[in-house]
């Protein structure tokens, strides 16, 4: 890209043709502040005002995340007018903002306080009549509250680019706008996969996480038996929120913080995912030896799960019938664990700490109650929900020291189950083992890293046993359309699909920490466009470190099917680890 010449503050810069002052102003060294400009202009529509600045010959200020450099120009940032004119622009945005700040889960991450202190913003410098209120917290994973919306955008934006839903949208005009699904509806009655992209993006309040924090305090006050699992991807983020560099694992510290919370056993769902690898792997090899629905897709993904029960409903067959990792987890843990160690499977509170909002709601599944009423998880935390709760504690999480999960009945897995939590991760444990049942053998490299890496959909195909089997991995909704539309038209090739909900996985789940370039100083510049590789990569350093690397080899999954389940995919493997799928309506009354 050809060079031009621009000046900030006076002095002279060469920067890319094409950018906007506000992206050539950052590769220069100077923060303006914004709100709706997000990742590069994923959204960027010069509504809020804040990012106002002056160009040298201009009538008027322009708003610098849509306005690009031209040769020549000159740029003031910190010129009275444009100053004057970034502080009034917040302060006719906090006059309409809900400012209870100290309930709000935004706090100390809320870009509007931010953006509010850098302008130097008074507090009730308008008053005057607000906007009509809409608080929606009818579904178990987000809460959406109208008073906290600037109307950036950035959600409307997210939904679209990630997904192609359009879910959220601007509704009402003037004073009275808002965002939200269409008809102003409660995202329980939309078309919403509660994937939770939207809360990831959103820079104040407005879109939040439903905590369940209190239900687990409750469950330890009561003298539950209460178990904790967690998830591979919260290894490889929970370090963030104390101010470790995106990409820091930290399994070891993770375990010993939730023993000091107080926890019964510290599970990791790692083992659950091998479990899962034993069922879906041979749920697999079972319909293509006996003409069931192919191709077959995981369903590990509660919002991929959402969107095929909303948009294609009539395509159900095709989906693997196991449950979740965790959600298997919790169903042994209220089985098989309750009978080895003597309690009463009512008395036992199943925690699961997740990357994803949209397992609040997966848990909720009425297929997912066994017969005698329990729920297989109780209460599911995000990663963000775990920091909280680590901080509030007073645990000074870079102080403490490693330590393993429980290792009784549960305590072994493999580096198959860690990878679960990247995008191909869940094919290639899978293709682990399906290339040990159809061989005999271990795959000699171990891993397939063909179905690696962050293209929207990735395809192989893979030589097994004198076998060619086809496989495609896709995530985000936008790309799993695609493979959907195939499957439809009788025109799909692969015998194995993975889907998940969100873009790269669950590293990048709706409950993972925020990613915000202003308050993240220590990263490098390009953070947005490596966050993710850096968290996968730790998961796959965690699998290479790991001297078990299949699925199968977990001799304590071995030992579960010995002593409780008979043989993958038997009679009580599918009572306790499958489960089935209903067609929703898009908008439900």
């Amino acid at each position: 890209m050809s060079k031009i010449n621009i000046k900030i503050e006076g002095k002279p810069y060469q920067v890319d043709e094409g950018l906007t002052i506000i992206d050539a102003a950052r590769n220069c060294g100077y923060e303006i502040p914004s709100l709706c400009d997000f990742n590069h202009g994923e959204c960027n529509q010069g509504s809020c005002r804040v990012c106002l600045v002056e160009v040298k010959g201009m009538r008027s200020l322009v708003a610098s995340c849509v306005h690009p450099v031209s040769e020549g120009m000159e740029i003031s940032i910190s010129s009275p007018k444009a100053a004057a004119a970034r502080r009034t622009s917040v302060e006719l945005l906090l006059s309409n903002h809900s400012v209870d700040c100290q309930q709000c889960d935004k706090n100390g991450r809320c870009e509007l306080l931010h953006v509010a202190k850098l302008t130097g913003a008074r507090p009730g410098m308008f008053q005057g009549e607000k906007t009509p209120v809409t608080v929606d917290e009818l579904n178990p994973s987000i809460v959406r509250d109208t008073s906290k919306c600037i109307l950036c955008g950035r959600c409307v934006a997210r939904c679209k680019n990630a997904h192609g839903l359009g879910v959220l949208g601007f509704e009402n005009r003037g004073f009275n706008a808002v965002v939200g699904p269409a008809g102003n509806r409660p995202f329980s009655k939309s078309p919403c996969i509660l994937c939770g992209q939207c809360v990831s993006v959103c820079p104040t309040g407005a879109l939040m996480l439903k905590s369940e924090i209190d239900k687990v305090d409750e469950a330890m006050a009561l003298g539950r038996h209460v178990i904790v699992q967690t998830a591979p991807a919260v290894r490889a983020a929970l370090g963030e929120e104390f101010g470790m560099k995106i990409g820091t694992p930290v399994t070891g510290k993770m375990v010993a913080a939730l023993r000091r919370l107080g926890f019964e056993k510290v599970y990791d769902t790692d083992f659950g995912a091998d479990l899962t690898i034993m069922e879906e792997g041979t749920e697999l090899l079972n319909r293509m030896k006996n003409g069931g629905a192919l191709p077959m897709i995981t369903s590990c993904s509660p919002g991929w799960i959402n969107f095929c029960e909303t948009y294609y409903a009539d395509q159900l067959e095709h989906l693997s019938s196991c449950k979740s990792p965790h959600q298997m987890q919790g169903a042994i843990l209220k089985s098989y664990y309750a009978e080895k160690h003597g309690i009463d499977p009512k008395d036992i509170f199943v925690v699961s700490i997740m990357p994803c909002t949209a397992k609040k709601f997966e848990k909720e599944r009425p297929q997912l109650v066994n017969k005698d009423g329990l729920k297989d998880v109780d209460a599911v935390l995000t990663t963000r929900e775990l920091g909280d709760m680590i901080k509030r504690s007073g645990i000074v999480f870079n102080k403490l020291p490693d330590e393993d999960f429980d290792q009784d009945i549960m305590g072994e897995a493999s580096g198959a189950g860690v990878i679960f939590g990247v995008t191909g991760g869940v094919m290639e444990a899978a293709l682990r083992t399906v290339y040990y049942i159809l061989t005999g053998k271990e795959h000699g490299a171990i891993a397939f890293t063909s179905v690696r890496g962050f293209d929207g959909i990735k395809e192989a195909s893979i030589e097994i046993g004198g076998q060619i089997i086809n496989v495609a991995v896709a995530h985000g909704m936008k790309n799993a359309r695609v493979l959907m539309d195939e499957i439809r038209e009788g025109k799909s090739k692969y015998q194995f699909i993975e889907i998940m909900g969100c873009p790269g996985g669950c590293i990048n789940g709706g409950g993972q920490p925020y990613v915000r370039p202003v308050f993240l100083p220590n990263e490098d510049p390009d953070i947005l466009d490596t966050y993710m590789q850096k968290r996968a990569a730790a998961l796959y350093s965690e699998d290479q470190r790991n001297t078990l690397r299949q699925s199968h080899n977990n001799t304590q999954i071995q030992q579960l099917y010995k002593e409780f389940l008979g043989e993958p995919n038997s009679h009580k493997a599918h009572e306790l680890l499958h489960t089935t799928y209903a067609g929703r309506e898009p908008f439900r009354d």
